[in-house]
């Protein structure tokens, strides 16, 4: 990580569709992996709120008519619509009313179609802790557009889970390229109140992180 550059001052927390179609057990998207990975959100969303940083909630959602899917139908099995129990967060995140809310999220990049570039900007916030699901399409395809918007972006391998360790895998491996920066739950939690810098000790390929 650059010196002087990620501290709490510029940071936001991004916790990407943690909603019950993708959580539940037996969802119709259930995520292997995603109900185990709450407690280290909320390690992050407790770190997050100890330091007043933004913490951002997203919602995948779709038209009751199905009409916003385009070719994700083509992919995908019908999921999150509109005033249905599938597209509300996952028992157990520590959510309060004053998180923001991205809602009406049509697409797996939280960037599209979405204000969440204009609230970032507006708390003169630089870098984003990713965390959620999936780590190979919503967080990557997150991920990507944020730092081709000149967000610095962290992501802790061990709050993101994917379809499959080979999703995984993939994932982590081309977002660590020139995408994000690799770290952990516990890490990022170490940082001080007043942080400007990183260890970069904690941050590595997924070869060197255990996820």
């Amino acid at each position: 990580m650059p010196a002087g550059k990620v501290g709490t001052q510029n940071t936001a927390l991004l916790v990407i569709d943690m909603e019950r179609d993708f959580i539940d057990a037996g969802a119709v998207q259930e995520t292997p992996g995603g109900r185990e990975i709450i407690p280290a959100i909320n390690r992050l969303i407790n770190w997050a709120r100890n330091h007043a940083l933004p913490i951002i909630f997203t919602h995948e959602m779709h038209r009751s008519d199905q009409s916003d899917y385009g070719i994700e139908l083509e992919f995908d099995p019908v999921h999150c619509l509109e005033g249905t129990p599938g597209c509300e967060l996952a028992e157990g995140l520590n959510v309060r009313p004053e998180d923001w809310r991205i809602r009406n999220k049509r697409r797996y990049d939280c960037f599209v179609g979405t204000d969440l570039d204009i609230l970032l900007r507006s708390r003169g916030i630089k870098n984003l802790v990713c965390c959620g699901v999936t780590t190979h399409c919503c967080v990557m395809s997150t991920v990507y557009s944020a730092r081709n918007l000149d967000y610095r972006v962290i992501v802790p391998t061990d709050a993101v889970a994917a379809v499959s360790p080979a999703h995984q895998a993939a994932a982590l491996l081309c977002m660590s390229d020139v995408f994000a920066y690799l770290s952990s739950t516990a890490a990022i939690t170490s940082w001080p109140v007043v942080a400007c810098s990183f260890d970069t000790s904690t941050v590595g390929h997924p070869q060197h992180v255990v996820a």
